[in-house]
């Protein structure tokens, strides 16, 4: 055996041995990284939109729901000049009340191969929500085909507010629609507690078949499928007063709201299916009818509640960032009160004891969120602009 060979062997492992050790000792000593504060960016400095409404992707393009009744198209780039019109309705929707206009858009799962994209819009004569499809031109991706429009459901509307909005695709494939208690104040029909009515609730339908004359099918795990007591089988859950605003979880797949209080409070809720959030029962974690001992058995309370004292009116739900590019964000629940602009994170990891956070406040009102091709938050402010989270 080569003893000289084999000291000068363990010597240069013990070398690197005590090198690694002084490497991790010193990494332990680093200061975390400092990228500075958190701020808001206008995502695309040269464009403009009339109450952007809505924000959403396919790959790299973005399209931005305009409560007029358009639908702008453009690439996902800091520096673009230039919008196309992809739809434009404004002839059948009605935006005369603050509530009411086109309020959601969702792209078919498969929209690269069928073109298949969906609109939520009040309309009038009579006052009316439409949950549409239409279909993308065949000659030009960045343009839809006015005249495809396929009406799939339609909600009588007893006021002009309280209409929800949002429409997204779920995990599971199926389409779903936040639908509003119906207006005016107090919810005076009830119809947040009554199931044979297709507001305040989240609906979920599946837009790849047809069934009992419907131009959709009801999914065959809905909560109230083949019931015979004339609840609405559409019904995914039940007991909101006004859901402005929900996103699914990319990783966990949950289903997150911003439910609009009344006059005390505002609340977050995770949407489980068959659940019932509690409206007008009640508002938030406080009874509303009664204003004291209502009956709280089987009712689903929210996360997460903040209250009118600060000067803050009207929630607007976000998204759990799962983005890279602001690491301070991740896993965190974004979201904003319309009102005031302040856009708080909250931090759910222990469910029953979230910490909420205030991240700024924007001097605009914050109406909607987004999430690009990168999972990056962006968000929509009725100062015209679409901004971007990143650091100073």
């Amino acid at each position: 055996m080569n003893t000289s060979r084999y000291f000068h062997f363990a010597f240069f492992l013990a070398l690197l041995f005590n090198f690694s050790c002084f490497q991790e000792m010193e990494n332990d000593d680093q200061e975390p990284v400092d990228n500075g504060p958190i701020i808001l960016k206008e995502a695309f400095p040269s464009l403009t939109f009339n109450r952007p409404v809505d924000f959403q992707h396919v790959g790299d393009r973005i399209f931005i729901a305009e409560q007029r009744g358009l639908i702008s198209v453009f690439q996902n780039n800091i520096e673009v000049e230039e919008k196309s019109v992809f739809l434009n309705i404004e002839s059948r929707v009605n935006d005369q009340g603050n509530e009411e206009g086109l309020l959601g858009l969702a792209f078919h799962p498969d929209y690269e191969n069928n073109g298949f994209f969906f609109v939520n819009y009040t309309a009038t004569s009579p006052r009316r929500t439409v949950i549409s499809r239409f279909q993308v031109s065949a000659s030009d991706p960045n343009r839809a085909n006015e005249s495809s429009e396929l009406v799939i459901l339609e909600i009588p509307q007893p006021f002009s507010n309280h209409n929800g909005g949002q429409l997204s695709f779920g995990p599971d494939g199926y389409l779903y629609i936040a639908s509003g208690d119906g207006g005016s104040g107090g919810d005076p029909q009830n119809h947040g507690q009554r199931l044979e009515t297709l507001l305040g609730a989240i609906l979920r339908i599946d837009i790849d078949a047809q069934d009992n004359g419907r131009n959709y099918a009801i999914p065959a795990d809905n909560p109230f499928v083949n019931n015979q007591e004339g609840v609405k089988e559409e019904i995914y859950a039940y007991g909101l007063r006004n859901p402005w605003r929900f996103s699914f979880d990319s990783q966990t797949n949950d289903l997150w709201t911003g439910d609009v209080g009344q006059n005390r409070a505002e609340e977050i809720d995770i949407i489980t299916i068959g659940g019932n959030y509690g409206w007008r029962t009640m508002e938030g974690f406080s009874c509303f009818n009664p204003a004291s001992g209502c009956d709280q058995e089987g009712l689903e309370l929210p996360i997460l509640e903040y209250t009118h004292t600060n000067g803050d009116r009207s929630v607007t739900g976000g998204f759990v960032y799962r983005g890279t590019e602001v690491s301070e964000l991740q896993g965190l629940y974004v979201y904003a009160d319309f009102v005031s602009g302040r856009i708080w994170t909250m931090d759910f990891s222990d469910f029953d004891n979230p910490v909420n956070t205030e991240l700024m406040r924007a001097n605009f009102s914050v109406s909607s969120f987004g999430i690009d091709q990168s999972n990056e938050l962006y968000l929509c402010g009725f100062d015209g602009k679409i901004y971007k989270f990143g650091y100073e």
